[in-house]
């Protein structure tokens, strides 16, 4: 039974890591997206620029970045919201594996 909780315990302490670099990925590309997006619609309002290769005032253009913006967004929440998960969980581990400790020198004496 300890066994199997050890394996446990590695198998999130594992998958935690991973999660939490995939998370610190997605929070830098979604915010870096998000940056992006909102510079394109705010450039023909502060630049002056309101012609390039396409219409930079075309409402279908602005709806659609409007659009992703809020995806970008809800991806940048997914990705905080998982970052933050991960950073709690490790440190319940951490908490874990002190009292298995405790609980070991506890058992030997």
């Amino acid at each position: 039974m300890i066994e199997t909780h050890e394996e446990f315990i590695q198998h999130i302490e594992s998958g935690s890591a991973m999660m939490r670099t995939l998370s610190a990925a997605t929070i830098l590309v979604s915010a870096v997206l998000f940056a992006s997006y909102v510079s394109q619609l705010l450039l023909p309002y502060f630049a002056g620029v309101t012609v390039q290769t396409v219409n930079l005032t075309d409402p279908i253009l602005q709806g659609t970045e409007v659009a992703l913006s809020v995806l970008v967004l809800l991806w940048l929440y997914v990705g905080i919201r998982d970052f933050l998960f991960t950073r709690r969980m490790s440190k319940a581990i951490g908490e874990i594996r002190a009292l298995e400790r405790d609980i070991e020198k506890r058992i030997a004496n």
